[in-house]
């Protein structure tokens, strides 16, 4: 139950033409304690619920526990979640033996776009795609519990 995740920021849309997977996500937060986070999330057709730990020193890895609920108890739950929600279409990437989950935000966060990779291990080798940027992992502004406080428009 433990996941560990890079991320990293994009510097063009060149991933789009390999993605082979494209949905709509809207999520909120139940708790944004700095101790855990518990997520609802509607991707599309299908919602979860996702109960986050804090993450490790360098940000690689955390406790993880993730829920299939029907899309209709996630919207109820949408309800009662804190003030502020992400929408963002995340597209997946297969590059070697790995995913790439890409997220283009909406809204508040329009103009972001973070690629996530799930490893087995922290120093596991990946191939790098030529549009990946700057590592952003472990950087608590990326998350997106934090973007909800203070999205992407903000910024200077």
């Amino acid at each position: 139950m433990t996941e560990i995740e890079r991320k990293f920021l994009v510097n063009s849309d060149e991933f789009k033409k390999q993605a082979d997977k494209k949905k709509l996500i809207i999520q909120a937060y139940l708790n944004t304690h700095p101790e855990r986070t518990i997520r609802i999330r509607i991707n599309d057709d299908e919602a979860f619920i996702t109960i986050k730990g804090k993450s490790s020193q360098n940000g690689l890895s955390r406790f993880e526990w993730e829920k299939e609920i029907p899309v209709s108890e996630a919207r109820e739950l949408l309800k009662i979640c804190e003030p502020g929600k992400i929408e963002k279409y995340r597209y997946h990437v297969n590059i070697g033996d790995h995913t790439f989950e890409i997220d283009e935000f909406l809204d508040d966060n329009e103009g972001l776009v973070l690629a996530e990779i799930e490893l087995e291990k922290e120093d596991e080798h990946f191939e790098k795609p030529a549009w990946l940027g700057a590592e952003v992992t472990g950087n608590l502004d990326y998350y997106n519990s934090k973007l909800i406080e203070n999205p992407y428009k903000n910024w200077n």
